[in-house]
């Protein structure tokens, strides 16, 4: 018996033994047929869409990268200048090199010639009123006179740029101040600098701050009441002093301190050799002994940048082998160089050493004269001396109308009054002619030219 497998398979099979017959297709069954063409050219495939997306993309990277170039060019250009400026948050030295501001006249130098701990005591006003730069403040203060003594007297003196043993006096004065002070330590350490000796204070006993006397300066002996040039009574000008070589006046000078001399660059530029000077202090007898006595010179220094045609920097100092014997003659007394905060004068007096009326070049007499300060835009004018006046310069000319001194004595000194001090203003320059009688002197500004004076003093303190 044989089983069919497909029992009801449909009508599209038959039953074994009958012939194969394919059933009648209906409609439904019948299907068009595909017949496959084949174009000649396929058309291109666009996608509008997409080709729009990638040109966003595109644009986008681009200004992307735009904006990373100006970028890493901006923070390049930062870079540089943080790196080629090292002092954005120090102080520069001489050699231009950098120290931190808390580094500044802490007591400790850190810049190789020492400029950080070069500025950082100075004497205020008329009164010398000491005043040290704060680096904990940022700013200059007093220092309060309880607990002061006179060794921290010296040591300061010391900084400002003073020989040792010139030391004069310290005093106090009354200076109520908000911003507050520096107040000494207990118990002075000589070996220490006097910088990390002292700490602020708020407050300070009876408001009383130091002042500096260092060296016995601006006190006049003889006093003069002449308006024009007439010969100086013996002893009226303890400062002046006479420059000579071979025993020949060259210049005049006005002693600062025992141990120096300011006068005129002009003086010393060419015969810088200190064996060929001598010089003489203290005026004895205008009939007799000019001088008494003489001493020899150890250093001449010439600033640096003088210049012999416009005579700008037109300064120099002269360092003695022996300091001026200021006990042995009230005739010889330095002259106090200008302090900060002195105000500048309007009248001043002049000194310089002219011949003997009687023309004998061997003997000098000393000629005074009163003057009244010219401002630099009178001086610089057209009628004067046609703007070769600059900010190292100072214009003078005599009160008495129609006087004229002359002045051939190169390096004379320009002195002021105020309150009861003798003051250094200028060394003589050049002066008018006497076919120009209408131009003021010229004189070197003493006040500009403060910081180097105390620095070659210093510099050459140990000598």
């Amino acid at each position: 018996m044989i089983h069919n497998l497909f029992p009801d398979s449909g009508p599209g099979f038959i039953r074994e033994g009958q012939r194969m017959k394919p059933p009648p297709l209906s409609r439904s069954d019948v299907k068009p047929q595909f017949v496959h063409r084949v174009a000649l050219k396929p058309p291109p495939e666009i996608r509008p869409k997409c080709r729009s997306v990638k040109q966003r993309c595109v644009r986008t990277t681009l200004t992307a990268v735009i904006y990373l170039l100006l970028l890493l060019l901006v923070a390049g250009v930062l870079l540089a200048y943080y790196l080629s400026s090292s002092c954005v948050h120090g102080m520069r030295c001489a050699d231009g090199s950098c120290v931190w501001r808390s580094q500044w006249c802490d007591g400790v130098t850190d810049c190789p010639a020492g400029r950080d701990e070069a500025h950082c005591v100075r004497l205020h006003g008329s009164g010398f009123l000491l005043q040290i730069y704060s680096t904990q403040s940022g700013a200059w203060r007093p220092v309060c006179s309880h607990g002061w003594t006179e060794r921290q007297g010296r040591a300061s003196c010391l900084l400002v740029g003073y020989s040792r043993g010139t030391y004069f006096k310290s005093g106090q004065q009354t200076s109520a101040l908000d911003d507050g002070y520096l107040m000494a330590k207990s118990g002075f350490d000589p070996e220490a600098s006097i910088l990390q000796q002292l700490v602020l204070s708020n407050t300070c006993p009876n408001n009383s701050a130091v002042t500096l006397r260092c060296t016995d300066c601006g006190r006049r002996v003889n006093s003069s009441r002449a308006s024009g040039g007439q010969a100086a009574p013996p002893g009226a000008w303890p400062w002046q002093v006479s420059l000579q070589v071979s025993g020949s006046h060259r210049c005049g000078g006005a002693a600062i301190a025992p141990y120096w001399i300011v006068t005129a660059a002009h003086c010393v530029a060419r015969d810088p050799n200190p064996d060929d000077w001598v010089v003489y202090a203290g005026v004895v007898d205008p009939l007799g002994p000019l001088f008494n006595p003489a001493y020899r010179v150890s250093r001449v220094i010439a600033h640096e940048g003088f210049d012999w045609l416009t005579r700008r920097n037109d300064v120099a100092l002269m360092k003695l082998s022996e300091h001026l014997d200021l006990a042995a003659s009230s005739k010889i007394r330095p002259v106090c160089l200008p302090n900060v905060g002195v105000s500048a004068p309007q009248r001043g007096w002049v000194t310089l050493f002219d011949p003997t009326p009687d023309g004998d070049s061997g003997s000098l007499h000393l000629t005074e004269a009163r003057v009244y300060l010219i401002s630099s835009a009178d001086c610089n004018d057209s009628l004067a001396h046609e703007g070769r006046i600059s900010r190292d310069m100072l214009c003078a000319a005599e009160t008495q109308a129609g006087a004229s001194t002359f002045h051939t004595d190169s390096g004379g000194p320009l002195v002021s009054l105020k309150d009861g001090v003798w003051w250094l203003v200028g060394d003589s320059i050049w002066g008018g002619r006497c076919t120009e009688q209408n131009k003021p002197e010229v004189y070197g500004n003493v006040t500009y030219f403060l910081d180097w004076i105390y620095h070659q003093m210093r510099k050459h303190q140990d000598d």
